[in-house]
């Protein structure tokens, strides 16, 4: 703290100019950062809890309605391809308008459609009426993984983002453990209730609270005042000099955000981080969805079935403290082990069906390894591309990842309706985390990053490729 009060001090003086980012790489992470990853993690609880309510709540909706397996599947899908049109559209708004604004508006979008969603009296006003809430849901992700890259130094940045987006599991495994508790007392409609009154209650909050990304409003180059106080949060040791000069060392990017994802070398990393993206996705929404049905099919109940099914949540939120320092310092080579690790743990769900403990253990683990990797795709994506495009790269890699999310509840369902039996089913599933192990592998390669020294210690090759000519705002 002594270091960072003298750096407070040296820049009381008229005329300096600031390099925001460097600025906070230089500093501690403290009780501003935690608060901020705080209340993106709220967001993302209620989004975790909302995106995957469908699933614990489809054998009871299935009985109803008198749906079939098959029936389930678009279900399912709706509100996923909302999630990828809102990821795809809002991620690149944001990076023009601002983080703080999409939050809000996301999270009032898909709390409202989640409460609705608790009156349908159809399928067809199901599917639609989820599809609108995907919209909100992929609004939210992409830019709250980006406001706490942007405020968090490098050396913890994957630390804090995926500490971040345990908020999203946990509110998937709260969605299990909810459902559980409400579906016998009062019924499915009761989890959408909950999940829409809950995100309505936290809009006001974000709206009063929750800060501006720091380095979008300097790069925007017409808010000195603002970033002074945001940066004076992060160090209240901290002085600024009424004439500083705060700047972001990247070029501001002209025309449409999207665009810049293939260009300055970009190119095949984006594609790689697609395909990372889409496998991991298909995966996990495909695990999501499907357990809880398959379970209840080899006979553990409703409720025991939602328990069970949590788990491979509660195992990413481990996975997720567990790989964050592991991430920061080995970055993509850490992510393929990971996924390798998956191949193996989502192949065994399939055989060991029959035994509530075995059965149990093997989604926890396929939890740690899946949902904890993709935890960590979502920080190395952010730390990956500039500020000026950060949210449409995040945005852009889980929209392509939803188009796997949407996929695999569809291939699910035709493999079951296809009399595939269970084992072979979790056995293609766990080609899908092969894949996206190869991808993460290719991009380690591709980095060029060394075994024994992270990002805070040896910037990769991606980093150099994002160092602009000139620099904005000074």
């Amino acid at each position: 703290m002594a270091d960072s009060q003298s750096q407070g001090a040296s820049l009381d003086v008229a005329g300096a100019s600031l390099d925001v980012a460097g600025y906070i790489d230089r500093q501690p992470v403290g009780v501003f950062q935690i608060k901020l990853l705080l209340t993106c993690a709220a967001v993302l609880l209620l989004d975790g809890f909302d995106t995957t309510a469908i699933g614990f709540v489809a054998p009871s909706l299935a009985k109803e309605w008198g749906l079939t397996k098959a029936a389930l599947g678009p279900v399912f899908s709706a509100g996923l391809f909302g999630l990828m049109i809102g990821a795809l559209t809002l991620g690149p708004l944001a990076d023009r308008i601002g983080r703080k604004k999409i939050i809000v508006f996301s999270t009032l979008a898909f709390g409202i459609g989640t409460l609705v969603t608790a009156f349908v009296p159809d399928v067809n006003a199901l599917l639609a009426i989820r599809f609108l809430t995907g919209l909100g849901l992929g609004g939210a992700m992409p830019n709250t993984i980006a406001m706490t890259s942007e405020f968090n130094p490098q050396r913890r940045r994957a630390t804090m983002v995926m500490i971040m987006f345990c908020g999203f599991s946990l509110g998937a495994a709260l969605g299990g453990l909810l459902a559980a508790a409400l579906i016998p007392q009062f019924g499915w409609r009761s989890v959408f209730v909950v999940g829409g009154a809950a995100p309505l209650l936290l809009v006001p909050i974000l709206a009063l609270r929750l800060p501006e990304s720091v380095r979008f409003l300097a790069l925007t180059g017409h808010a000195n005042a603002r970033v002074a106080e945001l940066l004076a949060l992060i160090n209240p040791k901290a002085a600024f000099a009424a004439a500083t000069q705060f700047v972001v060392h990247e070029p501001v990017l002209a025309g449409m955000p999207v665009q810049h994802l293939f260009r300055e070398k970009r190119t095949l990393p984006t594609l790689l981080l697609w395909v990372v993206f889409f496998m991991s996705l298909l995966d996990l929404y495909f695990l999501t969805n499907w357990l809880p049905t398959v379970l209840n099919d080899l006979g553990a109940s409703v409720s025991t079935s939602a328990v069970i099914g949590s788990m491979l949540q509660v195992g990413g939120v481990v996975g997720a403290f567990a790989l964050g320092s592991v991430i920061d310092r080995f970055s993509f080579r850490a992510l393929a082990l990971v996924y390798f690790i998956a191949v193996f743990a989502v192949g065994a769900i399939g055989q060991l069906g029959h035994s509530t403990v075995f059965v149990t253990m093997a989604i926890f683990v396929a939890g740690f390894c899946m949902v904890g990797g993709q935890i960590a795709a979502n920080a190395l994506a952010a730390a990956f591309y500039p500020t000026s495009v950060r949210a449409t790269g995040v945005g852009w890699a889980l929209g392509i990842g939803r188009a796997g999310s949407i996929i695999g509840p569809l291939v699910g369902g035709a493999l079951m309706t296809a009399k595939w039996s269970t084992g072979s089913v979790f056995m293609a599933a766990a080609i899908a985390a092969l894949c996206a192990a190869l991808a993460a592998f290719s991009l380690s390669r591709l980095a060029g990053m060394s075994g024994g020294k992270g990002a805070a210690d040896q910037p990769s090759s991606f980093d150099a490729t994002l160092q602009p000519a000139t620099t904005t705002g000074s």
